[in-house]
């Protein structure tokens, strides 16, 4: 058992989702179960997956998780925004793992300082981010072991994406790596506003667009509070050969709660290469 010290304790187990293994593993099963089979043709390069909680948006995480079912990545790297402490440009835990109710997730330090090489990235003790923590109970669940290299967005802006994308494929290069990009996508509008401002976002992840997803964002078209995560996704992706965008499922907190006054978006997606 590696000491205590070298471990990012979760923050929101028993909170965000199920802090028991047994009732976390039979809820995202039933999450899984749900999600039509549906053949994506191509090699899988990236996932677009929403960040709230389990019961929130548990079910559209599902549909892009279902993509790795009898697929296996002996590396993934998870790219989520900043909610609470600003680091700085990009940041990183310090920590030689990540920690859920499902077991440990080894860090990929290797790749993490071969990253930091080409891209400023801040070492930190201590985070409570939700955004990146919330995807590795889907990621053990269904490809099982893997290396883990987590990145944290504090500017969010398009250069920022484009230097980190363009890393990101420099460092990954030939050998096979899943890219998840965490984010939510409206915040807080009527039902019918934010189908609408999410319709925008989506259209541009669709297109593999960055610079309209910059330029929708910009002006106020549409909302995503990952869209940083995004973008860099979406061009370390291209450069490592994707051509092809699929939206999975769509759905807004009100879909599941019932309470259309003021809801917030999320969207599955795939990104491949055919």
């Amino acid at each position: 058992m590696p000491d205590s010290r070298t471990v990012r304790h979760s923050v929101i187990a028993g909170q965000w989702y199920p802090g028991e293994p047994r009732q976390l593993r039979a809820m995202m099963d039933s999450f899984l179960s749900a999600v039509p089979a549906v053949f994506l043709e191509g090699t899988l390069v990236g996932l677009i997956v929403p960040h709230a909680g389990y019961a929130y948006s548990g079910q559209v995480a599902a549909y892009a998780y279902a993509q790795l079912q009898g697929r296996r990545f002996a590396r993934v790297v998870v790219v989520s925004p900043v909610h609470r402490l600003y680091f700085g440009h990009l940041a990183t835990t310090d920590k030689a793992y990540y920690e859920t109710p499902l077991g440990l997730v080894e860090v990929d330090r290797q790749l993490v300082e071969t990253l930091a090489a080409k891209t400023r990235i801040a070492r930190v003790a201590e985070d409570m981010e939700h955004s990146l923590e919330i995807q590795l109970p889907f990621l053990q669940h269904v490809i099982g072991d893997f290396r883990l290299t987590p990145i944290m967005m504090g500017d969010q802006d398009k250069d920022s994406a484009t230097r980190l994308g363009l890393a990101l494929a420099e460092v990954i290069g030939e050998e096979p790596a899943l890219l998840v990009a965490s984010t939510d996508l409206s915040h807080f509008h009527p039902y019918g506003t934010a189908v609408h401002l999410d319709q925008e976002v989506v259209r541009q992840i669709v297109a593999m667009d960055a610079g309209g997803l910059a330029r929708t964002l910009e002006t106020d078209r549409g909302e995503a509070c990952g869209a940083g995560p995004v973008m860099a996704v979406m061009i370390a992706a291209l450069k490592l050969g994707a051509n092809k965008a699929v939206l999975l499922k769509y759905m807004n907190s009100g879909d599941v709660t019932g309470d259309q006054s003021s809801v917030v978006g999320y969207a599955a997606a795939a990104l491949l290469r055919t």
